[in-house]
């Protein structure tokens, strides 16, 4: 699918970090900075030399990560470059003027793509079905284009801790799989490396920082598709848990726990116990690896139970002090 680049623009010369027309809520963006800078240093998301190309769908979402990132880049350890880019995709009443003029004033090189995919969403997709699913493949598909083009390594998405919590459930109710959006992907075609900054912030605390910092939200709803219904009604199920338990946001915190806390031997993939079988485990078959005592506690293990390095947490620790 081919696109035209509409506008695309830099930064001054020495200008660097975001420019907010509301200054927004300090504890609010230290939390932010706090846990962005956790992840990336958990998950080996930046690295030095990078080329990042920043996501703006103009949801609250994308708008944050924008912000942490310059932030972030102003103090890390490492020295990475972020191109802000946004895809038109020719939906009725998208304010492109309005989004250009805001990233104008973020110190941040921009690049604004236009790629008319409402028609061809709305000629593949039944009247009254959701175009969701549809949109995201082909906007994803430019954005992967976009970004070899304009020589960047890496593709930052701003999915938070509530997507990946929501999806767990939606690929294990629905399609029979284990799976959520993983901080770090490298593409099928190994051409393109997405990561998701935001992986362990609420989505709560992103709204409420967006608020304080007034950014132009951009509705999702300019095609007139409804809402993912499946989605929706697991945000619902996990929001009457909660207050069932009496307990704000504590089923999405175990749940978000569980997801770095794998028993791969208490689950029922062939595969692991092939290995297990063959012995690589270093122990008696069947013998869990998550259960032996006086391992260290950041250790994880293969799915042959083979124990990995401790996570490095590393330099960008020091980012949100």
């Amino acid at each position: 699918m081919s696109y035209q680049v509409s506008t695309h623009f830099k930064p001054a010369p020495g200008a660097l970090g975001p420019n907010p027309r509301r200054r927004p809520d300090q504890g609010l963006e230290k939390r932010l900075l706090q846990k962005t800078g956790q992840a990336i240093a958990r998950f080996n998301l930046i690295e030095e030399r990078d080329r990042i190309l920043v996501c703006l769908s103009g949801g609250k979402d994308s708008f944050a990560m924008l912000h942490a990132l310059q932030l972030l880049q102003r103090r890390a350890p490492v020295s990475f470059e972020l191109v802000a880019c946004n895809l038109d995709q020719g939906q009725p009443g998208f304010p492109a003027a309005q989004l250009e003029s805001y990233l104008r004033e973020q110190n941040v090189e921009t690049a604004l793509l236009y790629e008319d995919t409402y028609r061809v969403v709305q000629r593949l997709v039944p009247e009254g079905k959701t175009t969701c699913s549809v949109c995201s493949r082909l906007r994803r598909g430019v954005l992967y284009r976009a970004a070899r083009e304009l020589g960047c390594t890496k593709l930052a998405l701003g999915h938070h801790r509530d997507d990946l919590i929501e999806s767990l459930l939606l690929s294990m109710l629905f399609t029979g799989k284990t799976r959520t959006m993983p901080p770090k992907l490298r593409s099928i075609d190994g051409q393109s490396t997405v990561i998701r900054p935001l992986c362990t912030v609420a989505e709560a605390d992103l709204a409420a920082f967006a608020e304080s910092a007034a950014f132009p939200i951009i509705p999702c709803n300019l095609c007139g598709s409804q809402e993912d219904l499946q989605r929706k009604k697991v945000k619902k199920l996990l929001d009457d848990l909660d207050r069932e338990g009496g307990r704000e946001g504590g089923v999405r915190e175990s749940l978000f726990a569980a997801m770095g806390n794998v028993m791969p031997a208490h689950l029922l993939d062939a595969r692991l116990y092939a290995g297990l079988d063959a012995g690589l485990a270093g122990g008696p078959v069947g013998k869990d690896p998550w259960l032996d005592e006086g391992g260290p506690d950041d250790a994880c293990a293969t799915p042959h139970g083979a124990p990995l390095a401790p996570l490095q947490l590393g330099r960008l620790r020091e980012v949100a002090r």
